[in-house]
């Protein structure tokens, strides 16, 4: 919300996001219920020219910008070798933690998260069934596909049960400076409503 209210384009909203987190950090529980349950945020931030993915892992980042195609996020890192702007001691920290030994090509997901990276897009996971969702649709998504698919039960993208969706969000950004942009939000947290 922050990046939304005080940047003018989504490059300026990425770096509000990474000075809060050097500032602030980050935490809280995901969770109304006492359990204790944490993780660190991913955001899909975009205007009417360029679109950004920033993964965090505690204070650290890496952003990706978004070329072309489809992008998704899901609760899982998934910005791998192509990293447009970082933290800037993003890589001294994972040498000094042993997770990276400075010689191979440096993997931000693969480095700072237990997930395969190689599997991602082939397991049965939220972000493997929103790319293959997304995928399908490539070239011919409209507003109401992407309702659709964040509707989608079966693939796990509306979560239900201890674990569920709070809340949609589907924004349409003309390129075209005349032409308003439109926001669809969901009213209750189950999108399919």
């Amino acid at each position: 919300r922050l990046g939304l209210e005080r940047a003018d384009t989504a490059e300026t909203a990425l770096s509000v996001i990474v000075d809060l987190l050097e500032k602030y950090g980050q935490g809280g529980n995901c969770m109304e219920s006492h359990m204790a349950f944490t993780y660190h945020n991913s955001f899909l931030i975009a205007d009417r020219k360029e679109a950004w993915v920033l993964e965090t892992s505690g204070k650290y980042w890496a952003a990706e910008k978004v070329e072309g195609g489809v992008r998704n996020i899901s609760n899982q890192l998934s910005i791998t070798t192509k990293i447009d702007r970082e933290h800037p001691e993003l890589r001294e920290y994972a040498k000094s933690n042993g997770w990276w030994d400075g010689e191979k090509e440096f993997d931000f997901a693969a480095t700072y998260s237990y997930v395969n990276t190689a599997r991602m897009t082939t397991s049965g996971g939220r972000y493997c069934e929103g790319y293959k969702l997304l995928n399908k649709h490539k070239g011919s998504i409209t507003s109401e596909i992407m309702m659709e698919i964040l509707r989608d039960k079966e693939s796990g993208i509306n979560m239900e049960g201890g674990f569920m969706t709070t809340g949609s969000m589907v924004s349409v950004l003309p390129q075209q400076p005349n032409l308003p942009c439109i926001h669809f939000f969901t009213g209750t947290p189950d999108p399919a409503r």
